[in-house]
């Protein structure tokens, strides 16, 4: 079985008519993990027993029509909660913490019958663009071993390029689904903020934080999208929008007279030349089905990275002070009194990116800077929010590149913050507004071959213009067609 070669539909009509059994896809995922693992380190913790017990009570039961995700084998992203499987955030912090309970997100999947065979890698706590500063060790490029997969979802990006599973949950707080896909030359999808539960997700930054797909194809990640989103009574800043069948039109999507506004911060010099030659490239072609380009301008984008950095490591600050030594997690030897505990237990069990964000936003936070840092940023915030606004007044779609260059060198960057800040600048606004972004394989650089993501953003609610812009152009090139080749023949 080869996922490279195949969807979540063909699977499922092959599920229902007996042509395979849900106990052969998830041993096929395990064994191409067996194969994979080694290299790229995209897992934390595998979930092989229990996924197979599944997959034979499928079976068993025998797989209806109606039941489009039960038997598909997927991963998780370790800061999602797992009843009975450790989740770690990949973190010492957490690194024997078994959740009693399932992320809503997860139940949602459970009940659609579909197969974790396990927990994907990420940067701790999901504070990163490189997968780097993961307790459990780097994630690896699938495309190449020696380069990042992006962060902070690079195991769940990594895992789907390997040709491991079809679809990956990841979170997106800054770019973390996006920027790994992008590198990885995979789709994936950070909806609108509030179209997914929270509920169960180990909180980073809790006004930005969103739940989302990385996948092979437009088509998967948008039937998985529709199965995970909805209200939540547990998350009392989920949406009570009507939660579209996103797939369903797929087929019949046309660009034709779709207005897609080019943002001149999204092309500029700041970009590799690489990078901007295939974007480019990617706008001809839509062009050339009937689309409208327009050149607009977000002004407050260069001001993204400091306002996100401050307001998202001020969350952070907040959410992290939980993780004390008392209640769950890690403990420090050797206390011998209650500061003790609080200050040895955080010292030794986070990493250092991680207590660089809680001091970084601390200070924002503190009395006196207050009003210099968080309050400034947040009024910012706002204004970048405007310009999203305005542009689309007169357009449908935003596109441009999702990162400023191709996947780089492992331990290229990782000590300059930040310049590892800065990958994220054509990311972040987009959680900052709150609006519907994803990213899509455009092509390859000419300079090292590897993958070139395209983002396309949208207005509030309405990823299925995302989805169908993203479809025709999957459809209509090349790019998807190539994969990684590793681990032995695919």
């Amino acid at each position: 079985m080869d996922f490279n070669q195949t969807d979540i539909t063909q699977l499922h009509a092959d599920l229902v008519a007996g042509k395979v059994t849900a106990t052969e896809l998830v041993e096929a995922s395990l064994k191409r993990m067996d194969a994979t693992e080694a290299d790229v380190n995209a897992f934390v913790n595998r979930n092989d027993e229990a996924a197979l017990k599944q997959a034979q009570a499928l079976d068993a039961a025998g797989i209806k029509e109606d039941q489009l995700l039960a038997g598909i084998p997927l991963a998780v992203k370790d800061n999602i909660l797992t009843q009975g499987l450790t989740t770690t955030a990949s973190s010492k912090m957490l690194e024997h913490f078994t959740p009693v309970f399932d992320a809503t997100v997860v139940e949602k999947l459970n009940q659609a019958g579909a197969i974790n065979v396990g927990k994907t890698n990420l940067d701790e706590f999901a504070m990163g663009s490189s997968t780097e500063t993961s307790y459990f060790g780097t994630t690896k490029n699938p495309w190449d071993l020696t380069r990042v997969p992006g962060g902070s979802s690079g195991g769940s990006a990594a895992a789907v390029a390997a040709g491991d599973v079809l679809g990956a949950l990841g979170t997106d707080t800054g770019g973390s689904i996006r920027m790994p896909s992008a590198f990885n030359g995979v789709v994936g999808m950070k909806p609108t903020y509030g179209r997914v539960s929270r509920w169960g997700v180990i909180a980073f930054g809790s006004s930005f934080d969103q739940v989302g797909w990385i996948t092979r194809t437009v088509k998967d990640n948008a039937i998985l999208m529709s199965a995970i989103s909805g209200q939540d009574d547990h998350d009392m800043t989920s949406s009570h929008q009507a939660v579209p069948d996103f797939a369903a039109g797929l087929d019949e999507a046309s660009v034709k007279g779709l207005r897609i506004a080019v943002p001149k911060e999204y092309v500029s010099d700041a970009i590799d030349e690489d990078v901007r030659e295939v974007i480019e490239a990617g706008l001809k072609h839509l062009e050339s089905l009937g689309a409208i380009v327009d050149e607009v301008s977000l002004p407050h984008t260069k001001y993204g990275v400091p306002v996100y950095y401050i307001l998202a490591s001020s969350e952070a600050s907040s959410n992290l002070q939980r993780f004390d030594g008392i209640r769950y997690g890690f403990r420090a030897d050797d206390v011998k009194n209650l500061e003790d505990v609080y200050v040895k237990t955080r010292s030794e069990g986070f990493g250092e990116e991680v207590k660089r964000r809680i001091m970084l936003g601390t200070f924002s936070l503190s009395a006196g800077f207050y009003d210099a840092y968080f309050n400034k940023a947040a009024k910012v915030r706002r204004l970048i929010a405007q310009d999203f606004e305005k542009v689309f007044e007169d357009h449908d779609v935003i596109i441009g590149a999702t990162g400023v260059s191709t996947a780089f060198k492992i331990g290229e960057d990782i000590d300059d913050p930040k310049k590892m800040y800065y990958n994220d600048i054509l990311t972040v606004t987009a959680n900052l507004a709150g609006v519907p972004a994803m990213s899509i394989p455009a092509g390859f650089s000419k300079k090292n071959g590897m993958p070139v993501g395209m983002q396309l953003i949208g207005k509030k609610y309405d990823e299925q213009t995302l989805y169908n812009t993203a479809y025709v152009f999957e459809q209509t090139t090349d790019a998807h067609n190539h994969h990684a080749k590793l681990g032995g023949d695919q």
